[in-house]
């Protein structure tokens, strides 16, 4: 009978190569093994891995609670070797931002006394993801950059923490558009991918890569890795849908509207499908429905601002469209107050195009120095798409003026989307 390391090596192996299936197959066995062993410390590993793969894998929450509750249970039985581990899993089911904070950093700690880094990486990612997720971007991130740091640097042995570490980061680099941080990571991450031949990685943090790509303008790669994440994800998941949103807005972005309505087919109360929806809505000259479902989404509130800001500044373009002047002005100044209160140049951008919009549609205020600014911040951003969208509103805005100028800046701009492969109506999405 083969023993529980030589199993969970087998279940490594397969995990590296994208086998998911069969990886959980084999750390399945590997936990009764350990069971039998008596290896408490590695039963409980064994357990949190699986809870991994049911939940980040296949989207079975429920299942995933019931194994980390078991891994958990046996790291207590395990006293004070698995003392930093239960740490960590007391900070993740917590309520409270500081209590959570200060446990974290106790599991870090003790990780850190012990030697332990698969469980100090561990512990920084998911105190940099609550960071984020709660609104303190700069400081979450740094966190989640010391984690990236770990792992390039061979410290981490566990896959499953490798990868969640990854996928951790992409999914707050997508909320926050950070694309440049995404790509400068998944770069220095490349020899580590390599060394070990990390052939795949998870669906949901596949399709987190595949929206990252639409933002950064390459959309060859990111319709790969969305179809990609959609062969891994099962049917009927959360990841799924979620996956399946992100593929209808390239799709809005590239102006295949039907594609992507087909692909919203029964989403609609999905989070992740409102702004694709509403854009869809929009480009078939339907503002009043698009504001239905952005000012729904909006309303049910306690939105982050890098998520109520795009929402915002889409729910302006509705308004103007609709003619409401005015409203479109009041959410415009909303969206100057997300931008002044933290450091996203995308959420500024957002602004500044919101601010150029009422102006010209007022005919009042300085509507070419907004969309000056806003392509300066996109380009910062690493948005290329968002920059040449930017620029063919700044030709409707010099038309009248400078028609040479704008001719030149809208054929400039169609031939740069047109290499991009997106849609030439800045409207479409």
């Amino acid at each position: 009978m083969e023993a529980g390391d030589e199993l969970e090596a087998r279940g490594r192996q397969l995990h590296a190569e994208g086998e998911y299936g069969a990886a959980l197959q084999w750390f399945e066995r590997a936990y009764e093994t350990y069971r039998r062993e008596g290896n408490l410390l590695a039963a409980a590993r064994a357990a949190r891995t699986i809870g991994w793969f049911r939940g980040w894998v296949l989207g079975e929450w429920a299942v995933y609670s019931g194994w980390v509750s078991r891994a958990q249970n046996l790291l207590e039985q395990a006293g004070a070797e698995g003392e930093g581990w239960v740490l960590l899993e007391q900070a993740r089911g917590g309520n409270d931002l500081e209590s959570q904070r200060r446990l974290y950093l106790a599991a870090i700690g003790w990780a850190r006394a012990a030697g332990d880094c698969d469980l100090e990486t561990e512990a920084t990612a998911s105190l940099g993801i609550m960071l984020v997720y709660s609104g303190f971007v700069p400081e979450g991130m740094a966190y989640l950059d010391e984690a990236l740091a770990a792992i390039c640097g061979g410290d981490v042995e566990e896959l499953a923490v490798v990868e969640g570490c990854l996928c951790g980061l992409l999914n707050a680099c997508e909320r926050t558009h950070d694309v440049l941080r995404a790509q400068q990571w998944l770069g220095a991450a490349a020899g580590v991918i390599e060394r070990r031949r990390l052939t795949a990685v998870g669906g949901y943090c596949r399709a987190h890569y595949g929206s990252i790509l639409v933002a950064g303008g390459r959309w060859a790669e990111a319709e790969e890795e969305l179809l990609a994440s959609l062969t891994i994800l099962p049917g009927g998941s959360a990841f799924r849908a979620s996956a399946l949103c992100r593929l209808a807005d390239l799709r809005v972005q590239q102006g295949r509207l039907e594609e992507a309505a087909e692909l919203l087919a029964g989403l609609d109360s999905h989070e992740d499908a409102v702004r694709p929806l509403a854009a869809i809505h929009m480009a078939r000259g339907d503002g009043d429905r698009a504001l239905e479902l952005l000012e729904r989404a909006l309303s049910a509130g306690g939105h982050p601002d890098y998520v109520e800001a795009p929402l915002l500044a889409l729910a302006v373009t509705a308004h103007l469209a609709v003619g409401s002047p005015e409203d479109a002005r009041a959410l415009s100044e909303r969206v100057t107050d997300l931008a002044d209160r933290q450091p996203s140049q995308y959420v500024k951008a957002l602004a500044a195009v919101a601010k150029a919009q009422v102006c010209a549609a007022s005919e009042g205020g300085d509507a070419r120095a907004c969309l000056h600014q806003a392509m300066s911040l996109f380009a910062r951003a690493n948005m290329p798409v968002e920059v040449e969208r930017c620029r063919l509103d700044l030709a409707r805005v010099l038309a009248v003026e400078r028609p040479s100028v704008a001719i030149a800046e809208a054929m400039a701009a169609h031939r740069t989307l047109e290499q991009l492969g997106a849609s030439r109506d800045a409207d479409a999405a």
